[in-house]
């Protein structure tokens, strides 16, 4: 499904800020992942990320989105969040 940059920006603000980097560029998933703005959509970064119904099914409204890591998005084909992928330091970790 492609999303308008300006709904893919309101997801993006979504993201966990951390501290000590550009909440621009750099923010985390709901499982901890880093995940890199300018790689929205790229599933051969291991900061690429995707957008995320949390109600699998629902509506495309911002409420019911937010932004994964790739892999984290496409480990919930069953609807479960398993959070596979993690930061370590300042890299994720695939523990799937």
């Amino acid at each position: 499904m492609a999303f308008s940059e300006e709904k893919v920006q309101q997801v993006w603000e979504k993201g966990e800020k951390v501290a000590n980097n550009d909440p621009n560029e750099w923010r985390k998933d709901q499982c901890g992942a880093w995940i890199y703005r300018k790689h929205y959509g790229n599933r051969d970064s291991q900061y690429g990320w995707e957008i995320d119904h949390v109600s699998p099914g629902g509506s495309d409204d911002v409420s019911n989105l937010r932004p994964l890591q790739w892999k984290n998005n496409l480990d919930k084909s069953d609807g479960r969040l398993k959070c596979n992928v993690v930061a370590s330091g300042t890299k994720n970790i695939d523990n799937g």
